[in-house]
């Protein structure tokens, strides 16, 4: 019975259950996805913003333990999370040895060349720098834009977050006003990989 019992506390904290954050439920977001013109056609509309993620929820699999801890330890979803390894990095697969292809950006998540990082590109050390960001980003919006919304907060911490990445200052009435696209295509995947257990 006490061995049964502290085997489920360790699977707790080694894989833990997030039905929470402290930004609120991410599966409430509304994410209207941008028109498929000729230009966008690659990467716009449901179908394909879906498509990406059947394929890369599997390649998440092998993060699931470490973005889970990583989430519980800053109170942030890790679906959220899950979403931005894909949007960035495709879970690594657009990445040559950890960089992007214009060696500007690091790991799974896209750390800014001008920001030193911490561990391997796809290890928890780095999932939690990036992550750490994100929180930052977010808070920021807060503080800037408290009347708003937690969802146009979360929202505008995600444009806030991806210009951070690319060493961009963002102090505009609407973070997410150069690409909205950006955000909605994060909130969607986030929504797919929390239905599908992170």
């Amino acid at each position: 019975m006490i061995l049964a019992l502290l085997l489920l506390g360790l699977m707790a904290l080694v894989a833990p259950s997030m039905s929470y954050s402290c930004y609120g439920d991410i599966s409430t977001l509304q994410a209207p996805m941008m028109s498929c013109t000729a230009v966008r056609a690659p990467d716009c509309g449901l179908a394909m913003v879906r498509k990406i993620a059947e394929a890369d929820v599997v390649r998440l699999r092998k993060y699931e333990i470490p973005i889970k801890r990583v989430a519980r330890n800053l109170c942030l979803d890790p679906a959220l999370i899950a979403a931005i390894i894909s949007q960035e990095s495709r879970v690594g697969m657009l990445l040559d040895n950890g960089w992007d292809q214009e060696r500007h950006k690091y790991g799974l998540m896209q750390l800014g060349r001008e920001q030193r990082p911490y561990g391997m590109w796809d290890s928890e050390e780095h999932i939690n720098q990036c992550s750490t960001i994100l929180v930052l980003a977010i808070n920021e919006v807060r503080a800037r834009h408290p009347t708003w919304t937690w969802d146009q907060q979360l929202r505008g911490g995600i444009c806030t977050y991806r210009a951070k990445m690319g060493n961009v200052r963002v102090y505009e009435e609407d973070p997410c006003d150069r690409d909205n696209n950006y955000a909605n295509s994060v909130i969607r995947r986030a929504q797919y990989f929390k239905r599908h257990g992170f």
